[in-house]
């Protein structure tokens, strides 16, 4: 597929000085990850929230911390660590008796907040897991009848082991969806994994005494700026072909739904600004595809998952190979 228009340097919409910063900040203190430290930026950008899996110790809370570090501006960060005996009101908040007005008053809980992690989300019970569902999809909370709306930019990133591990919960199918983009962090290679043994301290101090880089205005007019990333028809009609093409797949029990295109073409729009392009192009759908659409069906087989959603992508890349766009 091949565009017939050039984009000057000048012509790019966001601030690639901001982005390129917080990208040499989180990789600074996250070493080896440059892909996923990608996928974590596009997420923000898009508005969405991100889930982090993989073993412990393999970097995704220092990731969270990173990012929340290197964003001024009067961002308020908070970190919960989710356990088996937390309660929805420990993330929410809570009524207290004021004894002065003699009247209840909403004490609000860790969601009000810019950025949030949420660590270990799937040790957590279901019960409380669903707590986030209305803050994640609405950005407010419900308590009786008071709506509280959460702050502008509200991201959650939330970490979690993997669910064959001892004492944890899988996140009901609802909860998943939330979620615009499912991370594996994965091991790094040899090489990094002795720069990081050599260096810990110094990239403990990095960590300790990081500055800002990018303010919460920064990050919502980049949010604004994606949104009007150029995404010709075809690519619509890409990521349409994918998604309904998981509901027939003979390898998945239950497909994508309207709302994971939506969240497709949120993602794409934003990959495309990090990436300094007015445009999207069929590369960043196969950049994107499993990141978006992964977690979010359920499949026959565990051990033909990736084959399944493999072969649909590769079907639709194959259609779009060669088309010109204008």
């Amino acid at each position: 597929m091949e565009h017939t228009h050039e984009i000057e340097p000048e012509q790019v919409v966001h601030n690639k000085r901001s982005i390129d910063q917080l990208k040499g900040n989180l990789e600074l203190i996250i070493k080896g990850k440059s892909a996923q430290v990608d996928l974590v930026i596009t997420s923000l950008v898009a508005g969405g929230h991100v889930l982090m899996e993989d073993n412990p110790g393999t970097g995704k809370t220092v990731l969270a911390k990173t990012l929340a570090a290197s964003i001024g501006g009067g961002a308020q960060f908070k970190r919960v660590q989710f356990t088996p005996d937390l309660l929805p009101m420990d993330l929410l908040g809570s009524f207290i008796f004021d004894e002065k007005n003699t009247d209840f008053v909403f004490k609000k809980g860790p969601l009000f907040c810019n950025i949030l992690l949420a660590d270990e989300i799937n040790r957590a019970s279901p019960k409380v897991q669903s707590a986030l569902l209305e803050a994640m999809a609405e950005s407010q909370i419900t308590m009786g009848d008071q709506t509280h709306k959460l702050e502008d930019l509200f991201f959650t990133v939330a970490t979690q082991n993997p669910i064959e591990m001892e004492g944890t919960y899988p996140l009901p199918a609802a909860q998943l969806d939330r979620f615009y983009m499912k991370i594996y962090f994965g091991y790094v290679n040899e090489e990094t994994e002795l720069e990081i043994y050599s260096n810990y301290q110094n990239i403990h101090n990095k960590l300790r005494d990081l500055q800002s880089v990018i303010n919460l205005q920064d990050v919502i007019q980049a949010q604004q700026e994606a949104a009007n990333i150029e995404v010709h028809p075809e690519i619509i009609k890409a990521v349409s072909n994918i998604v309904r093409a998981t509901r027939v797949h003979p390898g998945v029990q239950l497909g994508a739904s309207p709302r994971s295109g939506i969240i497709f073409l949120k993602c794409l729009r934003a990959y495309a600004y990090l990436n300094q392009r007015e445009f999207v192009v069929e590369d960043d759908i196969k950049a994107l595809c499993f990141a978006v659409l992964e977690h979010r069906l359920e499949y026959k087989s565990k051990d033909g998952k990736d084959a399944a959603l493999q072969q649909i992508l590769d079907t639709e890349l194959n259609r779009l190979n060669g088309l010109k766009i204008s």
